[in-house]
């Protein structure tokens, strides 16, 4: 009788090597870091519910770096915490302010290093919303110059490439004009294209110390019972003059991820965040779970669903595992 041996390609370690269709390396991987403004240069303040994840001081987060660099980490994102919010988010474009200050020593003393900055005005402003605000309206244009001006900051500082995260409408063309306009017309824009108003993003606000003060961030953040509306937002972003487009989160939308994948030719992000890789390190210190095999599996099935990159608290043990 004849019938279809797949084991025959699975028998031993060697063969399944050979033929798998998919492989992760340190390419693929962006680790996230948290930089807090603070007289103190030693701070390090573990996020709670993030386990294994903390908040550093500028002098704590060059020495993290040097130690994952040398891991074999090749690109990071920067997210961070000033001393003074306001309404306005002054310090985020503040050519002194803590992002911009964490490029340039990052750069200078790893200049291999990838080093992305998340653009944004949430960890900024001391209402905690993504853009400014009257009464409790998010004002889409008003923003965007706002935004606009904190990417040329961080260009200035010398990020390799920005990546605007708020969802307001319009904020790639603003933020492409405003750099070409001042001769930063290589630096790519790395856009949250496809961000949805997820319940996975729980821990991150402890971690950035965003909790919004009032209502939430459905009105500008995608509804995660909507699919079609992931293209009109790729294609809008697309053509504002996003080079890379992300979804997040990532393995709640699998399913977007591929789309983007089979309608565009841009490279694609995902975001593995806060509240997937939460509940992986709950389950593995309970001991339900095997946390390596876990951590790889989802991975894999991101970049397998069509993701050129994935953001993941990850990256760092995920550079381990892959040796």
């Amino acid at each position: 009788m004849t019938f279809f041996r797949g084991r025959r390609l699975r028998r031993t370690p060697a063969i399944r090597d050979l033929v798998r269709e998919n492989a992760l390396s340190p390419n693929d991987l962006i680790q996230p870091w948290f930089v807090v403004e603070t007289d103190d240069k030693n701070f390090e303040k573990p996020i709670g519910s993030m386990p294994g994840q903390s908040q550093y001081s500028l002098h704590k987060l060059v020495e993290r770096a040097g130690w994952a660099v040398d891991k074999g980490l090749r690109s990071c994102i920067l997210f961070g915490i000033p001393k003074v919010k306001d309404p306005q988010a002054s310090q985020a474009w503040a050519d002194e302010g803590i992002v911009q200050q964490a490029v340039r020593a990052l750069k200078d003393k790893y200049p291999q290093l990838v080093v992305m900055t998340d653009v944004c005005l949430c960890e900024y402003t001391s209402h905690g919303h993504c853009g400014i605000v009257r009464g409790e309206d998010i004002l889409n244009d008003p923003t965007l110059e706002l935004l606009a001006k904190s990417a040329l900051s961080h260009a200035r500082a010398g990020a390799d490439m920005v990546a605007p995260s708020d969802m307001m409408d319009g904020r790639v063309a603003a933020i492409r004009v405003m750099l070409d306009d001042n001769g930063f017309n290589d630096l790519p824009i790395m856009s949250y294209a496809v961000k949805y108003a997820s319940a996975f993003y729980g821990p991150f606000r402890e971690a950035a110390e965003s909790t919004p003060q009032f209502g939430d961030r459905r009105t500008h953040q995608m509804d995660p019972a909507n699919r079609r509306e992931a293209l009109r937002e790729a294609v809008a972003d697309l053509d504002e003059g996003a080079d890379v487009l992300m979804v997040k989160p990532a393995m709640p939308y699998l399913d977007i991820i591929r789309d983007l994948r089979e309608n565009f030719d841009t490279p694609i992000a995902a975001y593995h965040v806060s509240g997937e890789y939460a509940m992986i390190k709950a389950a593995a210190a309970n001991g339900w779970i095997d946390e390596k095999r876990v951590v790889m599996e989802s991975l894999i099935g991101i970049k397998r669903a069509g993701a050129d990159l994935i953001l993941t608290y990850y990256a760092e043990d995920a550079l381990d595992w892959l040796k």
